[in-house]
Formats: C-alpha cells, structure tokens, sequence
C-alpha cells in the first residue's frame, strides 16, 4: 500500500484498526457473556434489566467488530463502506457513554471507554481516507 502523504504507513493504520476491530468483537463478546460485570466495571446499576440491554448491546459490537475484522482481512470489496460504519458506531458510543456519565448512568471511569471508542473512531476515519473514492 505504501506510504500516504502524512507519512505513515498504511499497513501500521491496518495494524492499528485491526486491533480495534478485534478488541470490539471481544469486548462485545464479553459484555454478550459477562453483561454484570462489565456493568460494575463503569459503575452502572447491574439488573436484569441493564444486563440484558447491555448484552444486546455487546452483539451489536461483536457484530461491528467482526465486520470490520472480515473487510480488512478477508473481503476488501467492502472495506470503504464497513469503515464508515465502524467509525460512526465508535463516535456513536463515545457520545453515548458521555451522555451516560453527565447523567449519572455510568461513573468517570466509563470516560475511558468514551476516549478509547473516540480515538478509534478517528483512527478507522483516517484510515478510511486512505481507500479511495468507491
């Protein structure tokens, strides 16, 4: 692929949106098999209620996970377009959790969710910048 005009490297923005593809499947993974816990962890209540949203919630990000995973490793016809998604998913969940903290859903910590998902979602447009017009 070469190096872009900015100088790096498109196959380290591969590298780097590969891992947050991964990490999202398993994230949603765990939040699909572990709803409670991953609940406690950003401070939110933990009932049947909320484990079961945020278990749904968790196979929608295994889902975009995943298709993220399949458009860089597998069927690169659909790279362009699974990236925009991806990354409209990430800043969507960034503006969610946030929302989530100033309403006293979550505690601070869930931030670091939010900043992680926020990047990524850069991180994935940028790399989305790199495929062309379709």
């Amino acid at each position: 692929m070469g190096t872009p005009a900015s100088g790096l490297p498109t196959e380290v923005l591969d590298r780097g949106v590969i891992v947050i593809a991964g990490s999202t499947m398993l994230s949603g993974l765990l939040q699909i098999a572990k709803p409670g816990f991953v609940l406690r962890f950003i401070g939110a209540k933990d009932s049947p209620t909320n484990r079961h949203l945020f278990g749904t919630v968790g196979m929608f990000m295994a889902v975009v996970g995943g298709s993220l995973l399949h458009a860089l490793l597998l069927d690169r016809g659909a790279r362009r377009l699974i990236l925009g998604w991806a990354c409209l998913q990430k800043i969507g969940a960034a503006i969610a959790v946030a929302i989530g903290v100033v309403r006293g859903v979550f505690s601070p910590i869930a931030l670091l969710v939010a900043g992680f998902d926020v990047l990524s979602g850069l991180l994935i447009a940028w790399r989305r910048t790199r495929e062309g017009p379709r």
